[in-house]
């Protein structure tokens, strides 16, 4: 099955259109999740999206804590960055493709760890 999901405990994906100004946020036919537990139910469920816009922080908690350091593990609720974690276990497991993705996050630091984690499972399959 054929769907974008777009992962943001907050926003909507018109409301990302305003930062980035990418046509495929003013797209109606998103699957839309808030926090990890969605994230996965989702993709078992539904299969691998085509695309994925991740955001990073998914709770209260893990606002306020950009740069100082923040241990991830003590959250209760998983971030984006743990989503991007699963799907590269999910994808390699199954043996599938790595989908498109953005990372909309407005977190740099978060943003940035999304990204590098994805690419490098990009790089791993690429060397297989």
């Amino acid at each position: 099955m054929s769907y974008k999901l777009f992962l943001d405990d907050l926003r909507m994906p018109k409301d990302v259109y305003g930062y980035y100004r990418q046509k495929i946020y003013l797209d109606e036919d998103w699957a839309i999740v808030r926090n990890y537990q969605e994230f996965t139910t989702i993709i078992e469920e539904k299969g691998i999206p085509d695309f994925i816009s991740f955001d990073h922080d998914l709770a209260d908690e893990h606002y306020g804590e950009m740069g100082s350091g923040c241990q991830y593990d003590e959250y209760q609720e998983k971030t984006g960055y743990q989503c991007a974690i699963w799907l590269a276990e999910y994808v390699v497991d199954k043996m599938k493709p790595l989908p498109d993705y953005k990372v909309h996050s407005m977190n740099p630091i978060g943003r940035e760890n999304i990204i590098h984690y994805l690419e490098n499972v990009r790089k791993f399959y690429r060397m297989r």
